[in-house]
């Protein structure tokens, strides 16, 4: 079976996801935004090997850690779609204006997501989804056997993504939600780059800005 471990990171308490093999103990990265002390002691304490890093977009805190993490722990980096180049070669200016210099580093993945790729985990395939409006080059993973997603900045609990950052295109969110997200299905739960995670049917019944989608 496989196993999250959420492990909320930098002063964004941005929800770095370490996805794993419960019988093989190999492992995935997703969103490293920082803190990459606490996330390699996480590695170590639960005895997993980490095979890659998965980004789901650019913005600093989700991305901000995955150099440093690349370099320690000598993996590929995958994701997001080539649309966010922009934000991953801006990172280390953003880390300064959120007066955070020196703490989050520019970076540049080993491989490049569209929509229908596939990244596997061990046995584990995994469909990506392209899923712009938060940021132009925001992927999603749906893992379809165990109905679970993650879906990074793009749906939350009761909100969605923010749209107001350079890249960002509120219609061009709730399109991708309507067509990419919601078709997954009403059972599918998923993790979220912030706070707690839901059912997609949870939130197309209740989250105020699905209405009408």
């Amino acid at each position: 079976m496989l196993q999250a471990g959420i492990i909320p990171v930098t002063p964004f308490q941005q929800n770095c996801t370490v996805l794993y093999d419960a019988d093989t103990k190999e492992g995935v990265v997703v969103d490293p935004g920082g803190d990459v002390d606490l996330i390699l002691e996480t590695i170590r304490e639960h005895g997993l090997t980490i095979t890659a890093i998965w980004l789901t977009h650019g913005h600093l805190d989700h991305a901000g850690g995955a150099k440093e993490l690349k370099e320690k722990l000598s993996v590929d980096i995958i994701g997001p779609h080539e649309d966010d180049l922009p934000l991953l070669q801006r990172i280390e200016t953003q880390a300064q204006a959120y007066n955070m210099p020196g703490l989050m580093q520019n970076v540049m993945p080993d491989r490049w997501l569209n929509d229908g790729d596939t990244v596997s985990l061990g046995t584990h395939v995994f469909e990506v989804y392209h899923c712009p409006g938060h940021a132009p080059g925001h992927v999603i993973y749906f893992h379809r056997a165990q109905k679970f997603a993650h879906l990074g900045d793009v749906l939350f609990r009761g909100s969605i993504g923010r749209t107001d950052l350079p890249g960002g295109n509120h219609q061009q969110l709730l399109d991708s939600i309507r067509d990419k997200v919601l078709p997954l299905g009403d059972d599918v739960g998923f993790i979220c780059g912030h706070g707690p995670g839901s059912k997609i049917g949870d939130e197309r019944r209740t989250n105020p800005y699905l209405r009408g989608l």
